[in-house]
């Protein structure tokens, strides 16, 4: 069947039938719907093109309409069309070109410029013409209108079961669905006693890097799962363990809309942002089997984002580093409210540089550190007391737990190791002799798991050991007595030389969240010391002028710049 608006000129052009599913799924399974489109090349020939002057382009199977960004295939289309080549194009619909008005009417635009035909099932028009264009354009807007509609529809049942946690999210390692579909602990011991060491080591270092380099010194791998969903171990990674650290499942906690896709305006396959925990959609809590408390959880997180490296743009103290200067990360300026950060390059001292860097002003003020870190430090042995003392002997205790879960988790590892190498001796048993290429094969096999075995014995014989015993182990009135007087000398061992700067820092920490430095009169250093707050009830009462000092440095220890 003809059409009137088909001319020699589209004639002397080449008829592109352009096909498109949205889906691999819909590729594989959606046949006829592929039949329908490839015999649109009897559409174009009935309207008067010979066989020889059509082309098809298919090389967007299986890639969505809402965007062109990653359709090769669309690019084509519009380009040969801007090169007078193409004379009319063919879809089954609309919905098969675009998605997205901001690529329809551009394509629209190139057509009519260059008298291109558009046709779908339904007849064919001119997007020159001014009736063909408004119903070409009703029919984009239609199409976009469906996919949202469309993804509405999909995801109003989502969220609805969201709401409830019952939506099926893929689990983390040690949490596992029952055939009934409830969600419970991975019944392997060692999954679960893992992952519990993982938490309370993390929550003693305080940094994700340390509890990987210390479980691979204690050689502990951390359970994974491949891509086939089958559980393995492996060696811990920073990434491995940030990824347990921050998951909400493991406090027992349903989450939903944890991240936004971020799409780059150069076309690229847009990427995953995480969102900040306010900003989670849906927080369903007790509805998984927890491994740590919610408060731990929330308490693990705030830690991680502490740490991160770039303090200054999130206004985080960062990790303690091993430069000498003692407030790096918990300075802050008195005038302006803004983090100081620490400077070695003519000499210690700190800076705020955030109105130069941001405004184009000069420099807010720098102060020398000297004098400044002694003062911080006087107030801080000051303040530690007898009562304080006795966390360290609580620490000892927990170090003697931590000791018993490494020793547990190397016991449970040796034991699964051992049953790996009979399993694999078993398979060697059972090979045809003859059959070569096998038997090699599970030789190796076999080997590899008696090495491991090996090396799973001798990781607990060196636990066992009486020098790790006598390591760790917590000894009774004695060892307490001597650990309550060690108040009397912690000046001594504050500055010994086995007292790194980054253990000076980390120890201030837990009694100082920030120290506040303002330049007064007479170039004294007016210095107001904020609590952490988990140390605030420790000294309830106490006004913080009786934690803060002033120290009257020399004539240009202390420096400001209007």
């Amino acid at each position: 069947m003809k059409s009137e608006l088909v001319k020699p000129i589209h004639l002397a052009r080449r008829a592109v039938v352009y096909i498109r599913q949205s889906t691999t799924h819909q590729v594989v399974t959606n046949q006829e719907s592929l039949r329908l489109q490839y015999a649109l090349r009897q559409r174009a020939i009935e309207l008067g093109w010979h066989e020889a002057g059509i082309d098809v382009i298919d090389a967007d199977l299986g890639i969505s309409g809402a965007s062109a960004a990653q359709r090769s295939g669309f690019k084509e289309l519009v380009g040969r069309v801007g090169l007078n080549e193409v004379g009319l194009i063919l879809s089954i619909d609309v919905t098969r070109l675009a998605r997205n008005c901001s690529d329809w009417y551009p394509l629209l635009d190139i057509c009519g410029l260059h008298g291109c035909l558009i046709a779908d099932r339904d007849g064919v028009y001119d997007p020159g013409s001014a009736n063909g264009r408004l119903l070409l354009g009703l029919k984009g807007t239609i199409s976009e209108l469906e996919l949202h509609t469309i993804r509405s529809r999909l995801t109003a049942g989502l969220l609805a079961k969201a709401e409830r946690g019952e939506l099926a999210l893929t689990l983390p390692i040690g949490l596992v669905r029952d055939p009934s579909g409830v969600v419970v602990k991975d019944p392997n011991l060692e999954v679960q006693e893992r992952l519990e060491l993982l938490f309370e080591t993390f929550l003693k270092l305080r940094t994700v890097a340390k509890v990987m380099r210390e479980f691979n010194h204690r050689g502990l791998e951390l359970p994974r799962r491949n891509r086939h969903g089958d559980l393995h171990w492996a060696r811990a990674t920073t990434s491995a363990v940030a990824a347990i650290l921050k998951n909400p499942a493991y406090a027992g906690a349903f989450v939903y809309g944890r991240t936004r896709l971020r799409k780059p305006s150069d076309g690229r396959l847009p990427t995953k942002v995480p969102k900040p925990i306010e900003q989670w959609r849906i927080i369903v809590k007790d509805r998984y089997p927890p491994y740590i408390a919610w408060q731990s959880y929330e308490k693990i997180r705030g830690i991680v984002i502490d740490n991160r490296a770039e303090y200054m743009r999130n206004k985080t103290r960062g990790a303690p580093r091993e430069g000498e200067l003692l407030l790096q990360g918990i300075a802050w300026c008195g005038r302006c409210g803004h983090k100081m950060y620490a400077r070695y390059k003519r000499r210690a001292e700190y800076v705020c540089n955030h109105l130069r860097s941001h405004q184009g002003l000069p420099t807010c003020q720098y102060i020398r550190a000297p004098r400044v870190d002694a003062a911080v430090a006087q107030a801080f042995l000051t303040a530690l007391a007898p009562a304080e003392i006795d966390a360290l002997s609580c620490a000892r205790r927990a170090q003697q737990q931590t000791y018993k879960a490494i020793r547990s988790n190397a016991e449970q590892q040796l034991e699964r190791r051992r049953y790996e190498a009979a399993l694999a001796e078993r398979q060697f048993n059972r090979v045809d002799p003859d059959n070569r290429l096998v038997a090699a094969e599970l030789e190796r096999r076999w080997e590899a798991a008696l090495k491991d075995a090996r090396a799973a014995e001798e990781a607990l014989a060196r636990l066992k050991s009486p020098q790790a015993i006598a390591q760790i182990t917590v000894g009774n009135k004695a060892l307490n007595d001597k650990v309550v007087r060690l108040s009397g000398r912690l000046p001594e061992i504050w500055t010994a030389p086995s007292t790194t700067d980054g253990k000076r820092k980390a120890l201030l920490r837990c009694l100082i969240d920030k120290v506040i430095l303002d330049r007064g009169e007479h170039d004294a250093v007016r210095m107001r010391i904020v609590l952490a707050r988990r140390s605030r009830h420790r000294h309830r009462g106490k006004d913080a002028r009786q934690l803060s000092s002033g120290s009257r440095p020399r004539r240009g220890d202390a420096r400001t710049r209007a």
